[in-house]
């Protein structure tokens, strides 16, 4: 939590929620107004109202959670994304004063004055933080050969060759799980940083993701069954997430220790999940949340997980960048545990399982 910031009641978050489009209008008309002539008008208003929605779903979870700092992170990155793309310097901190303009003019005075002092303090800490960085970081270690070709692969829409590279690596008596976090998960890294930095289309990030899958999948092909240690992992994304790979790992890993995994992918309903849970009484559910925005998503399936299955809910482990940053969330959104790669994931996984309350979960009759 930090210290001054006060969050808002339901009833205020929602009316801010109904606020977040107009707001976003609102202040793209600022920066672009119809009376100015702008290359490209149409297309920069488009990029500029997205972004802007963007900040307000991070704003949302700090006014829910009472925590600047998942933000905070979120304006770093999207400040090296802007400069790569030319966008004026302070246009950033000029759209945190804009809207905090406009919400202390739309909103209850009182919810106003929280959401306006929430976006200056985020913009004060936010400059503060650009003038302070004035060296540069140290150079990070070199990635292995085997990264680099692998990304280079993926970039250029080689499943074959990047077939070959994670073959190599099983051959060499890797397990699949050390191959993933090894070699995909830092190449996919690297792609990620580059499109940051625009030298990669997002085509090519959306090739090299559906590449990626299909490799898993024929890599996983490879292994040899284990043996069921009877006990059942569903794992989601939660409503939102478009981001599977991770969870992909995760499920790979499970399954291949033993347990029996259904894996739903990406951007999950939670009725759906509830109703999935209702079906099949994993003991362990895998929620996956990659952005802040997603916090809310996850604590709500996480209530209504409880609220549906009572004493008898299974334990619900959650991972994704958003908690790998701020695992202190954890708690927040009412999970058990969290993991922060698939290898943590599997190992919180089984202490869970070991809790001898948490163990009996899961164990109602299909």
């Amino acid at each position: 939590m930090d210290a001054g910031l006060k969050t808002l009641g339901p009833a205020a978050l929602r009316r801010f929620q109904t606020l977040e489009c107009d707001a976003a209008r609102v202040v793209t008309e600022r920066f672009f107004p119809d009376s100015l002539p702008f290359p490209d008008r149409f297309k920069r208003q488009d990029e500029c109202r997205e972004y802007l929605v963007y900040h307000l779903e991070f704003l949302k979870s700090a006014l829910q959670f009472g925590s600047l700092a998942p933000m905070l992170a979120y304006l770093r990155w999207l400040d090296g994304v802007l400069a790569a793309r030319n966008v004026p310097p302070h246009s950033l901190a000029q759209s945190l004063q804009w809207l905090a303009e406009y919400f202390a003019a739309r909103m209850d005075r009182d919810d106003g004055e929280v959401v306006h002092a929430a976006l200056l303090a985020a913009r004060q800490r936010f400059v503060a933080a650009s003038e302070a960085a004035t060296t540069q970081p140290a150079a990070p270690e070199p990635p292995a050969p085997e990264v680099v070709a692998l990304q280079t692969a993926l970039l250029d829409g080689d499943q074959r060759g990047a077939f070959a590279i994670i073959n190599r690596g099983l051959d060499a008596g890797r397990s699949l799980t050390e191959v993933e976090l090894e070699v995909i998960q830092p190449a996919m890294y690297r792609i990620g940083e580059a499109w940051q930095a625009n030298e990669v289309s997002v085509a090519q990030e959306h090739l090299a993701t559906a590449i990626v899958h299909a490799v898993m999948t024929m890599a996983l092909l490879r292994a040899k069954p284990p043996a069921s240690n009877g006990r059942r992992v569903l794992l989601a994304g939660v409503t939102g997430n478009q981001h599977s790979v991770g969870l992909r790992m995760v499920a790979d890993a499970f399954q291949l220790a033993g347990w029996q995994v259904q894996y739903l992918g990406a951007d999950v309903p939670t009725a759906a999940l509830l109703q999935q849970i209702e079906s099949w009484s994993p003991h362990i559910v895998g929620l996956t949340v990659s952005f802040a925005q997603q916090l809310t998503d996850v604590k709500d399936a996480i209530g209504q997980i409880g609220r549906r299955f009572g004493s008898g809910r299974p334990a619900v482990l959650i991972g994704g960048l958003a908690i790998n940053h701020f695992d202190w969330l954890v708690g927040m959104v009412g999970a058990d545990g969290c993991g922060a790669d698939a290898r943590a994931a599997l190992a919180a996984a089984d202490r869970l399982f070991n809790d001898e309350d948490i163990r009996c979960r899961g164990s109602r009759p299909n």
